[in-house]
C-alpha cells in the first residue's frame, strides 16, 4: 500500500525513477499478493517465508548493480532471518536463513564468472550512501529486535495469565484430574490430591497414588486403564486408596476414603508428559457411600424387623395354639363325663392340665405385653429396697420343682455379704425366672443349673450358669432380640416365643445395669445381670427423659425414685 501511494507523489516531484527507486517500489508492491495470499489461505509460515524470500532477492539485485560481494546493500541480508523470528517458527527461520545464503551464493558464482551488473552511480557520494545505508539498517534491526522483545513478553504475559487461571481452578476444584500410563504411573496430577488423601503432587508421581490404592482394588485399578486405552472408551471405576501417611507404631487400621475414578482415553500427546495414555478425574465419594451404607442397613433391619414378625406370628400361633387345645379339650371331656363316669384322680389331672395350660397362655400374654412396654418405654418399676438374696430363694423355690421333673440340679449360691438392692422387686423377679427357665429348659437330664450373686464393687452380679446345650458363636450375637430363637420353625425341641432374654434385657437396661451372656456349644451358658446396688440415681437417669416427654404431653406424676428406707413410688420409665 506504501508503493502504491508513493509511486504517483514521488513521480510529480522527481520527474524520473532511477534503477534502485524502481527496485524498492517493485519490492513494496510485491508484499500486496503475499497479504492477499494469508488472508485467503491462513498460512502464517508461508507468507513469512515468501516474504523473507522477497526481501532476499530485493536485496540481492541491490548489491548485484550496486558493486556485488562489495555492495553495502549485502549488510542487510543480516536482518533478514532477524526479520523471520517475528513468525515464531523455526522452520521460517531456517527458511529466510537458506534465502539469505543463496542471495550470497549467487552473487559468489556470479563473480567467479566475471559477470558485473554495469555500476550504478547515486548522486551523492560512496561513503555518505554506505553510511546512511549502514544506519538504516541498524535503526530497522533495532526495530525488529524490539518487536521482537514485545512479542515474546506478551506471549509470557498471556502465559502467566493463563497459567495462573488454570491454576486457580486447579487448587479449588474438589475433584483432582491426573494424567496416567498403562502400567498405572502419574505423570500429572493437580493439587487438589492434597483435599482427598493428603499427600502432595510430588508424592502422588510415579508410583505414588497407586500405592495408596487398596491392595484388593489395584487389579481393577490396572484393568480400567488398560480398558480404556485398548477400547478407546470411557470408564468409571469406585476404589478405596488410604488417606495420609501411614505412619509405624501407630494404633487402629489406616483410614481408607472411597474414590471414583472418571477414565477416558487422551486424545493427543501433550508435550512434556512422557507416555501418558489415559486423563482421569478422581472425586471422593465416602459421603455417597455412607448413605449407601446407610440405606442398606436400614433395609436389612426392615427386613429383619419383618422376618422378626413372621416368626413372632409363627411362634405365638404355635405357643396359643398346644394350650388352647389342651384347654378345650379336656374341658369338653369334663362337660360332657358326669363324676361318676369319671374317676376323680382322673378329673383332678385333667383339671391341672387345664390350670397349666391356663397359667402358660398366661405367660405367654404377659411376655408380650411386657416387651411391648419396654419397647414403648411405658414399663412401669415400682423401686424400693429389698433384700436380694429372698427374692433369689422365692425364684429358686418356684422353679425347683420343674427342674426336678426334668431331671437337673439347681444349686442357690449367695454369699453373707451381698447388699440390699433398691429397685423394682417384681421385674428383678421376673428375670431370675426367665433366666431359670431358660436354664432349665434347654438342660438335658442329669444336667446342673446354678443361680448365684456376687458384689462386684458398687454393683452386684446375678448369674445363672447351666451344662446345658449352649450357643454356637454365630448365634450369641442375636441372642435377645425380640422374637428369636436358634432353634426355630415347626420341628424346634423346645416351647417359648422367644421374649425370655428379651423382656431381661429390657428390664435390666430399666434399672441401669448390663447383660452379660458366655457360652460354648454343648458345654453350657452363663449369664450374667449387673445391677447397680444403690439404683436410685441409675433408674432417674434412665427414666427422667422420658418423663420430660411425658410432661411436655400432660403426664399427670412426675418421675420420683425413693432411697433407701423411702415409700415405693410409681415410676414410668
Amino acid at each position: 500500500m506504501l508503493a502504491l501511494f508513493a509511486l504517483p507523489l514521488h513521480l510529480a516531484l522527481t520527474g524520473g525513477m532511477t534503477l534502485p527507486q524502481a527496485l524498492g517500489f517493485a519490492w513494496l508492491a510485491c508484499h500486496l499478493p503475499v497479504a492477499m495470499y494469508l488472508s485467503c489461505t491462513g498460512r502464517f509460515e508461508t507468507a513469512h517465508i515468501l516474504s523473507a524470500a522477497l526481501f532476499s532477492g530485493f536485496l540481492g539485485w541491490m548489491a548485484f548493480i550496486t558493486g556485488g560481494m562489495t555492495s553495502f546493500a549485502l549488510l542487510w541480508l543480516a536482518i533478514v532471518p532477524v526479520e523471520a523470528a517475528l513468525s515464531g517458527s523455526r522452520r521460517v527461520i531456517v527458511a529466510a536463513t537458506l534465502c539469505a545464503a543463496a542471495v550470497i551464493a549467487v552473487l559468489l558464482g556470479l563473480e567467479s564468472l566475471h559477470i558485473a551488473a554495469e555500476s550504478f552511480t547515486f548522486r551523492w557520494p560512496a561513503e555518505q550512501v554506505r553510511t546512511v545505508a549502514l544506519l538504516a539498517g541498524l535503526v530497522y534491526a533495532v526495530q525488529v529486535a524490539l518487536r521482537v522483545e514485545w512479542t515474546g513478553s506478551t506471549a509470557a504475559q498471556l502465559a502467566s495469565v493463563r497459567e495462573e487461571r488454570y491454576r486457580l481452578v486447579a487448587e479449588n476444584v474438589s475433584d483432582a484430574i491426573s494424567l496416567h500410563t498403562l502400567r498405572g504411573d502419574t505423570v500429572f496430577i493437580t493439587p487438589s490430591i492434597r483435599r482427598l488423601l493428603d499427600m502432595g503432587v510430588h508424592e502422588a508421581l510415579d508410583d505414588g497414588l497407586f500405592q495408596r490404592v487398596h491392595v484388593i482394588d489395584r487389579p481393577a485399578f490396572l484393568t480400567a486403564l488398560n480398558d480404556v486405552v485398548t477400547q478407546k472408551t470411557t470408564t468409571s471405576l469406585e476404589f478405596r486408596a488410604r488417606r495420609g501417611a501411614s505412619k509405624p507404631g501407630e494404633s487402629g487400621q489406616p483410614q481408607y476414603v472411597w474414590l471414583e475414578m472418571r477414565c477416558r482415553p487422551l486424545g493427543y500427546q501433550p508435550v512434556g508428559i512422557g507416555d501418558a495414555a489415559v486423563v482421569t478425574v478422581i472425586r471422593d465419594i465416602s459421603r455417597r457411600k455412607a448413605q449407601a451404607e446407610e440405606v442398606e442397613r436400614a433395609r436389612e433391619e426392615a427386613e429383619s424387623a419383618s422376618a422378626a414378625k413372621t416368626r413372632f406370628l409363627a411362634n405365638v400361633s404355635h405357643e396359643l395354639r398346644t394350650p388352647l387345645n389342651a384347654i378345650i379339650g379336656f374341658s369338653d371331656i369334663l362337660r360332657q363325663f358326669t363324676p361318676e363316669m369319671l374317676p376323680d384322680e382322673r378329673r383332678a389331672e385333667y383339671v391341672d392340665l387345664i390350670h397349666d395350660s391356663g397359667q402358660h397362655l398366661l405367660q405367654v400374654v404377659n411376655d408380650i405385653l411386657d416387651m411391648s412396654k419396654i419397647e414403648t418405654g411405658n414399663f412401669e418399676l415400682v423401686c424400693e429396697p429389698f433384700v436380694l438374696e429372698r427374692c433369689m430363694r422365692e425364684c429358686a423355690d418356684m422353679m425347683g420343682e420343674q427342674a426336678k421333673k426334668r431331671g437337673v440340679k439347681l444349686t442357690l449360691s449367695v454369699p453373707d455379704n451381698l447388699p440390699e438392692v433398691a429397685g423394682d422387686r417384681r421385674a428383678c423377679k421376673q428375670i431370675l425366672i426367665n433366666l431359670l427357665s431358660n436354664a432349665v429348659k434347654f438342660t438335658n437330664a442329669g444336667g446342673s443349673l446354678t443361680m448365684g450373686a456376687a458384689r462386684n464393687g458398687k454393683m452386684v452380679d446375678l448369674y445363672v450358669r447351666d451344662t446345658g446345650v449352649g450357643i454356637s458363636q454365630e448365634d450369641l450375637p442375636r441372642i435377645g432380640t425380640p422374637f428369636l430363637q436358634v432353634d426355630n420353625g415347626y420341628d424346634r425341641n423346645h416351647e417359648g416365643t422367644g421374649l425370655g432374654l428379651s423382656v431381661v434385657k429390657g428390664l435390666v437396661a430399666l434399672h441401669g445395669g448390663d447383660f452379660f451372656i458366655e457360652s460354648e456349644l454343648n458345654v453350657g451358658t452363663c449369664v450374667t445381670v449387673r445391677l447397680p446396688a444403690h439404683v436410685a440415681a441409675h433408674v432417674a437417669q434412665a427414666v427422667t427423659p422420658i418423663a420430660a416427654q411425658g410432661a411436655a404431653a400432660g403426664a399427670e406424676d412426675a418421675v420420683v425414685v425413693p432411697l433407701a428406707g423411702e415409700a415405693p413410688k410409681r415410676v414410668r420409665a
